[in-house]
């Protein structure tokens, strides 16, 4: 055994162009690096997800560019999201003419990704709803799904009068985005709108009670000031909420028409 001390093997060491040796507590402790790289991982993924919701289906482009993530990396979590079966491909729709090459693919959520960020209470929400039901009657869940709406109007009723007609829908859409509904609203070609919610925190208790979805609509009519038709629900087993309201101007001319023609009957039936 060599009876060197340490300054004096450190010395040799250094003459020989050996890098000296740390100290155990300078080493980087991998377990916690290790932690730390899989929580971003999984925050990073979280947020692929939530925007395939949000605005699915989407390209893995448009992914990277809003996320600012590199081909690889965005391909990396889009396997793994598959691989869960949170997310599914799909092949994008072209019109007129396709060009060369392969279609863009596309991805969406799934039900089972849909899941996951449904709120942890949907049993519960439930068990009260088919007790309240069993015991008062279908009316008393219509009456609790209206109380449950009237919250929103009664936060937005006053912004919705000062905010111009063709502004509403889109105030709407951001109101029930702090919620939690990720919605959206677009212009369609015959002078409506479409308010789309993509995600819906109670689809598994509105599924078995409709009541939910009816009020909202109500709700959606009162604050907008003119006719809505739900057109799709995620409680129905489509992929988004879509709900067509109808343009103020069109919505004026129907009533318009419906009082002319309500005033020329009683004519005709007081001669």
């Amino acid at each position: 055994m060599s009876g060197k001390g340490n300054a004096e093997m450190a010395a040799e060491a250094r003459s020989a162009g050996m890098p000296p040796e740390r100290p155990a507590s300078s080493w980087p402790h991998p377990v916690s690096g290790v932690t730390t790289q899989i929580s971003v991982e999984r925050g990073t993924r979280a947020r692929v997800a939530r925007l395939i919701l949000e605005h699915g289906p989407v390209t893995a482009a448009a992914l990277g560019e809003r996320l600012g993530l590199t081909p690889a990396a965005v391909r990396r979590h889009l396997d793994a999201l598959l691989a869960e079966g949170m997310i599914e491909p799909r092949t994008a729709r072209t019109r007129g003419q396709r060009g060369r090459g392969r279609p863009a693919k596309m991805f969406a959520i799934t039900d089972a990704g849909r899941s996951a960020f449904v709120h942890a209470y949907d049993d519960l929400a439930g068990s009260a709803l088919r007790f309240l039901a069993e015991r008062m009657g279908e009316e008393a869940v219509s009456e609790f799904a209206r109380a449950q709406v009237s919250g929103l109007v009664g936060r937005l009723a006053a912004l919705m009068e000062e905010v111009p007609a063709d502004q509403r829908v889109r105030v709407l859409a951001e109101a029930l985005s702090a919620e939690g509904y990720a919605a959206s609203a677009t212009k369609t070609g015959k002078g409506g709108e479409q308010l789309c919610q993509h995600h819906c925190p109670v689809a598994h208790v509105a599924a078995a009670f409709p009541q939910l979805c009816e009020a909202e609509t109500e709700a959606f009519a009162l604050l907008l000031g003119t006719p809505v038709q739900r057109l799709a629900t995620i409680a129905n087993g489509d992929g988004v909420c879509t709900t067509h309201v109808s343009s103020h101007a069109l919505a004026g001319r129907q009533a318009r028409s419906t009082e002319v023609s309500s005033t020329s009957t009683s004519k005709e039936t007081g001669r």
